[in-house]
């Protein structure tokens, strides 16, 4: 059988097939030529020409200023992200575009119809957004800036700049919340609209909250659009560090209420509760009323808002007594058995004329009894006993004189006079509590000495700095230094303690199950004016701690001028409130033991 021959007819489709591959696969070799010429070969060139074409620009990448928190991390300050919307008008205008191959645009989307997408995230009009842009151009066709929005929220923001417009852009603004209002506003500080740290803690560790900006740079073209690929981030963002304080926000809260009540049922002007561990020199609370609101501190008059308690030195009074008292025993200028007699009134050397705040006839006081009756006359005959160089070095020791490590911004050193100034009248009014002046933290950080046993540590209002990559700073403990002898301080405390079980005020400061040792104080204000007293104007002080057996806590409580009871007795009620919340909070042990009843008279 003859084999049948393939005919033109036969041949043509396989022909065809063979032929349309061979196009398909000249082609493919052309674009993958093509491709490597682009991306590999000639790479350089056409990044050089694309960017030729465009314009180097950058933003900034915000960093969040850092939280501050009490000792348990419940937050005080932190920062809250808002932002403004502004817009490029004459690229907006524009809209989207994209760029041909022969140089032209084309548009993609309207202003109109993006105007609609920012408005559904805004919640606003379209109609208004869109004018924003419409407007601004007719009156300036170059019009470079206008705002669609001011304080939208971080969610708005981001939503929007997932839009990707090249037009927007999201300047933040420095947003800071205080969750607890005024609660510890005397201590934070605030911050100003543009950021920056104004006072208090805020501005002293500002080194640990503040945070730095970063920077991304990238080639913009012609139409305004980011050409992909060129965005570099050249500088990160950095948020600031986590602000721990020694604080206790609800004893802070606590002791704020309380404060608040005594000043308002007493008349006084202002007053202030303190709290410190006595073994570490941690302020737990220092509350102050009236006091700041940091979300609003323009509600408050300039002279409060900071804290007067740090920049305000006043005379101790009293309270002096117990200093003088430990530093005669320390040094050996008299013991515990020594006596004076002490009348209500009298002259000593140099014709310095000291009274007593009562009448009354010759007492032979022993030390203790002085600090109990409070008697100038008697302290001033035990100080006569100690050489004045002595008596200064030793309240230097105690840090008189001097600002406390805690160096809060506006904080004074208080008054001490040098010695060789001291004449007659100072020499004894300084051994209770008047011719110097210290502020309360200072007062205070003395108490804490003899407390502590004899060691000063200076006071402490920050924990540490915990930076945003995790990263903890402690801040370092303050070496203790040894003022007097534990033995000095043990009998001081005694003395303090009887005070409490034997002094006027006995049964108003008592704590069932707790030995407590206390001073008051009432110190004579000064008129600014005259520079002599104001008559019938004191600044009244109650100061002491518990239990005195091992001494945990020191409160202070601070009345200026009080007027419905002018003395340190108007101290009283809130003394004994405020450190019995401290034992309470602290779950302190009871005292195991009765003070030791110590005789008041030789």
């Amino acid at each position: 059988m003859a084999t049948p021959k393939t005919t033109p007819v036969s041949r043509s489709p396989r022909r065809r097939t063979l032929v349309a591959l061979s196009i398909v696969l000249i082609v493919l070799v052309a674009f993958v030529i093509r491709l490597v010429d682009i991306q590999v070969v000639s790479a350089r060139e056409h990044v050089d020409e694309s960017l030729s074409m465009g314009l180097q620009n950058s933003r900034i990448e915000y960093g969040s200023r850092g939280s501050i928190v009490d000792e348990n991390g419940v937050t005080l300050a932190s920062s809250v992200h808002r932002y403004d919307v502004q817009v490029d008008p004459m690229l907006a205008a524009q809209g989207l575009t994209d760029r041909n191959d022969d140089g032209t645009t084309t548009t993609t989307k309207t202003w109109t119809d993006i105007a609609a997408q920012i408005a559904g995230i805004l919640g606003k009009d379209p109609v208004e957004v869109e004018k924003v842009v419409t407007d601004a151009v007719a009156a300036d066709p170059g019009s470079r800036y206008a705002i669609i929005a001011s304080d939208v929220s971080t969610e708005q923001y981001r939503a929007l700049a997932d839009l990707g417009l090249p037009f927007l852009t999201f300047p933040p603004k420095a947003g800071r919340v205080y969750p607890d209002g005024a609660v510890g506003g005397n201590l934070l500080g605030f911050v100003g609209g543009d950021g920056q740290a104004l006072a208090g803690l805020e501005l002293a560790d500002n080194d640990c909250l503040s945070s730095r900006d970063g920077k991304v740079v990238f080639q913009q073209g012609r139409d305004g659009n980011v050409l992909p690929g060129t965005e570099v981030q050249t500088e990160p963002a950095v948020d600031g560090g986590t602000l721990k304080l020694t604080i206790d926000r609800d004893l802070q809260w606590y002791m704020g209420q309380l404060i608040a009540e005594q000043v308002q049922n007493t008349g006084a002007l202002r007053g202030a509760i303190t709290v410190v561990e006595a073994k570490t020199g941690k302020v737990r609370a220092l509350a102050e009323y009236p006091t700041v609101d940091p979300n609003d501190p323009t509600a408050s008059p300039a002279t409060e808002r900071g804290s007067w308690a740090f920049s305000d030195p006043n005379e101790p009074g009293s309270t002096f007594k117990a200093l003088t008292a430990a530093i005669g025993l320390d040094s050996g200028s008299f013991t515990t058995d020594t006596t004076v007699t002490a009348s209500s009134t009298e002259t000593l050397k140099g014709g310095a004329r000291v009274s007593d705040s009562f009448v009354h006839g010759p007492n032979d006081y022993t030390l203790t009894g002085v600090l109990i009756d409070s008697s100038n006359v008697g302290i001033s005959k035990f100080a006569e006993m100690i050489p004045a160089q002595t008596r200064y070095d030793y309240l230097q020791k105690f840090g008189v004189g001097s600002p406390t490590a805690i160096d809060f911004p506006g904080e004074s050193g208080g008054i001490l006079h040098p010695v060789q100034d001291w004449g007659d009248q100072t020499f004894y009014n300084t051994s209770f509590g008047q011719g110097l002046a210290v502020t309360i933290p200072q007062l205070v950080g003395a108490y804490q000495t003899i407390a502590n046993g004899g060691v000063r540590i200076p006071l402490s209002l920050v924990e540490s700095c915990t930076a945003a990559d995790g990263t903890v700073t402690d801040v370092p403990s303050e070496q203790g230094q040894r003022v007097v002898s534990a033995d000095t301080a043990q009998k001081v405390s005694q003395m303090l303690e009887n005070v409490a079980t034997q002094g006027t005020l006995a049964s108003q400061v008592a704590i069932p199950g707790y030995r407590i040792a206390i001073k008051t104080g009432t110190g004579e204000k000064t008129d600014p004016n005259t520079g002599a007293y104001k008559p019938d104007a004191y600044f009244t002080t109650m100061i002491g701690f518990a239990p005195a057996d091992d001494p945990q806590y020191i409160v202070a409580v601070n009345l200026d001028e009080p007027r419905t009871v002018k003395s340190s007795a108007a101290n009283a009620p809130a003394f004994q409130k405020a450190l019995t919340q401290v034992l309470k909070n602290y779950r302190v042990i009871p005292s195991g033991s009765t003070s030791p009843q110590l005789p008041k008279f030789g």
